[in-house]
């Protein structure tokens, strides 16, 4: 029986450690914080319930198939509650644009800003369609484990196919001219940590998951997903050390033989799976480039209320009059003097996780980090984005009565996340956006690397494909063992 450590249970490692347990192996999940799902955690402030890691949940088949793929019913462990209107988009003027996967409704929306951009709404739909189907059948669902993957004819030529020399900001003006509509289509850049006025154009195909697929809510949080993997991987017998950091590897030439933890536990191990930021190279195993330019990081603000504030959907932004000013702060790593304001408020859509108010997590894009700098007073600038949005018609101060600040100081210690980057490498270039780095290590053939700084990407459906992908590869080179 093939012994295999997965190093980190974020998504990522908690799908490959299903994924290979379900094929027979011994698997051993460690992870060094006291929680498991990564960012997909959940923190309670007196009665309110928040989800610290990702509030939009889109490719529900991607976390059903992870489960189901072991004999089980996924609505026995998941429960998806599908949002008809999934975003309240408010301009800097007072306008509001909602956000759905109903395309007439859309369309209706768009009209009251613009009747060409809503004539023209259906054509939009109709190439990011194109463009999330190339890249579902040669990206999304290939694993690259050497070079040689990335050299495929077929792989080549579906790569100039999906707009790749050409920005975001270029492809969307094709479609949409007034101004707010513009703003907030070209938001989805930041699903990735980059700016839109640079990345390639190809990433519009994530406009496709929110207008087409739809975005879903996870009764009871999130942060169940990653509580419904770590079920059912113990019911596949696998092995979990939380609170149990792996501070060294021993290898040979080619492959690592052990792993030691904190406790100066020797582990052997026929391979590892690596679900940490590939760029913080834990093991000094790469030389790893530290001139790349990190994606952006997130200031985060928790605030329980006692009370509920009309006019808050499940999901709201606010836009700043200039939005490209924040993405020339971002990646010139300064703190955003007039930022784009995200607000969750998911006890809007279930009152059982927050009774007694609402739970805003408020997340405003930062940059990364800078060794050794306090970059911003964090008191302050949350004192800053609060009257902010009080100028916006959200007072709110008053009412709050649990708060928490989270920073990117802190994700770099807790998750050692490269300079605390939420998504490794920004995918502002053709080759950062494209040839992320791989699935496996070059030298040493047992090491796996999953997650959202590897193929295929970040964000919570592509690492829980990722990792299962990369498992299947892995089983798929070593055998089944049941």
């Amino acid at each position: 029986m093939k012994k295999v450590a997965v190093i980190g249970g974020g998504l990522g490692g908690l799908s490959a450690a299903i994924t290979l347990a379900n094929a027979g192996m011994d698997v051993t999940v460690f992870e060094k914080n006291k929680d498991l799902g990564g960012k997909m955690r959940s923190i309670d402030l007196g009665t309110h319930h928040f989800d610290f890691g990702p509030n939009t949940i889109t490719m529900r088949p991607v976390f059903q198939q992870v489960l189901a793929q072991t004999g089980v019913d996924p609505d026995d462990y998941l429960n998806f509650i599908p949002l008809r209107v999934h975003m309240k988009n408010v301009s800097s003027k007072g306008e509001v644009l909602y956000f759905s996967n109903d395309q007439q409704y859309m369309i209706e929306q768009i009209k009251k800003f613009s009747l060409s951009d809503a004539e023209n709404y259906p054509a939009f739909i109709t190439e990011i369609s194109r463009i999330y189907f190339l890249a579902q059948r040669h990206f999304l669902q290939t694993t690259f484990t050497s070079w040689r993957d990335y050299m495929k004819p077929s792989l080549l030529s579906a790569l100039v196919k999906v707009r790749p020399f050409e920005t975001l900001n270029q492809f969307i003006r094709k479609y949409f001219q007034h101004p707010f509509i513009v703003q907030c289509f070209l938001r989805y850049a930041t699903y990735i940590g980059s700016s839109p006025y640079i990345m390639p154009a190809t990433f519009a195909m994530i406009a496709y998951l929110e207008l087409v697929d739809g975005v879903d809510y996870v009764e009871g949080g999130t942060s169940k997903i990653a509580q419904a993997f770590t079920t059912r991987a113990k019911q596949l017998g696998v092995k979990f050390h939380v609170g149990c950091e792996v501070t060294k590897v021993k290898y040979g030439k080619t492959q690592i033989h052990s792993i030691i933890d904190q406790y100066g536990i020797t582990h052997t191990v026929d391979a590892v799976f690596m679900n940490s930021d590939r760029l913080s190279d834990l093991f000094e195993l790469d030389q790893v480039k530290k001139d790349i330019q990190p994606s952006s990081s997130a200031f985060v603000i928790l605030l329980g209320l006692n009370k509920r504030i009309e006019g808050l959907h499940h999901h709201n932004v606010y836009f700043p009059e200039n939005y490209e000013l924040e993405f020339d702060a971002l990646f010139s790593d300064h703190y955003v003097e007039d930022p784009t304001i995200y607000i969750c408020n998911s006890s809007y859509t279930d009152r059982s996780i927050s009774p007694s108010g609402d739970n805003l997590l408020i997340l405003v894009n930062a940059p990364p980090t800078k060794k050794g700098t306090l970059q911003i007073d964090s008191h302050q600038y949350r004192q800053k984005i609060i009257i902010q949005l009080k100028e916006l018609g959200l007072d709110i101060e008053d009412a709050i009565v649990e708060g928490k600040v989270i920073t990117p100081e802190y994700l770099e210690k807790e998750f050692y996340a490269f300079r605390g980057a939420l998504y490794g490498a920004a995918s502002n270039s053709v080759k950062s956006a494209f040839f992320r780095p791989s699935n496996r290590h070059a030298k040493l053939k047992n090491l796996y690397f999953v997650g959202g700084t590897v193929h295929p990407g970040g964000g919570s459906p592509l690492v829980t494909l990722g990792g299962m992908n990369v498992a299947k590869k892995y089983i798929a080179e070593n055998g089944q063992e049941i």
